[in-house]
């Protein structure tokens, strides 16, 4: 058998990439109208981010579930599990508590990412899984790409992440009070600040490609792009960033996600990057 990679809904991960590499995907929840709706699994309304909602993390029940079956189907070789960044979301404290119960067999790895930073990671432990690489190498080849991620986000409003409580409350009202389009990044240890406040989207948008050119410079790179209800903008900026980086594949264009789009707002667009090192 191999090890098996375990992942949540905030991977972006492609159905055919989850099937190809027989990674396990666990929800996360939109809790709407008395409703909970799981992520990746039920139909969530598609103007949830637009409505007062809240979102919850897996659960430690779910996840062990999740340990259990991936570790049955890995034949006792190991589960690696990849999750969204810890600052983000309760899912890694949940995680890791629900690992206890499998002692070393089960691995859990902080993204300190979201959406493709987090796929990016888990699709890396997947290759290496099906090399035939053994649990221990496996959890190395997840945690050495992890500080090779970068996320940036450019969103209409800071309201929705006040709201949640992923940014300060001073840098929300700022960022209204003067019509800004904030341009934010994921440090280091996976939390969301505030880089730039720029006048205009398009500037805004100009401004991430920048950001992104510069991280990549003329290395290898995987990217993705993100978006809620803004697809237009998202393709020009998968096609200007073809062209500043023309070493690397086009990048693939996807939805937020029904939980990350709560958070970051209609019109927000985000690029997520994996360098070679």
């Amino acid at each position: 058998m191999a090890v098996v990679v375990v992942t949540d809904s905030s991977s972006r991960l492609a159905q055919e990439e989850l099937q190809r590499y027989g990674i396990r995907q666990v929800p996360l929840h939109i809790l709407l109208d008395g409703k909970d709706f799981r992520d990746g699994v039920d139909e969530v309304p598609a103007d949830a981010h637009q409505r007062h909602v809240t979102t919850a993390g897996a659960t430690p029940a779910e996840l062990a579930d999740a340990y259990r079956d991936a570790l049955e189907q890995s034949g006792g070789d190991g589960v690696v599990a990849v999750h969204i960044s810890a600052a983000l979301s309760s899912t890694y404290g949940s995680a890791v508590s629900a690992a206890r119960e499998f002692g070393p067999a089960v691995r859990v790895v902080n993204s300190r990412s979201a959406a493709m930073g987090v796929g990016f990671v888990a699709l890396t432990a997947a290759q290496t899984a099906a090399e035939g690489a053994d649990l221990d190498a496996v959890e190395a080849a997840a945690r050495a790409v992890v500080p090779f991620g970068h996320a940036f986000i450019v969103v209409h409003r800071l309201d929705n992440l006040r709201r949640s409580g992923r940014i300060r409350r001073g840098a929300s009202l700022l960022g209204s009070a003067l019509s800004l389009k904030p341009l934010l990044c994921l440090d280091v240890d996976g939390r969301l600040v505030l880089g730039q406040r720029i006048r205009t989207a398009t500037k805004a948008h100009a401004a991430m490609i920048d950001q992104v050119a510069e991280v990549v410079g003329d290395g290898a790179a995987t990217v993705a792009v993100h978006h809620v209800d803004n697809p237009d903008d998202a393709d020009d900026i998968a096609k200007e960033l073809t062209v500043r980086l023309p070493q690397i594949a086009p990048p693939v264009v996807t939805e937020m996600g029904a939980v990350l789009a709560v958070h970051v707002g209609a019109g927000a667009v985000g690029v997520c990057v994996q360098t070679a090192g």
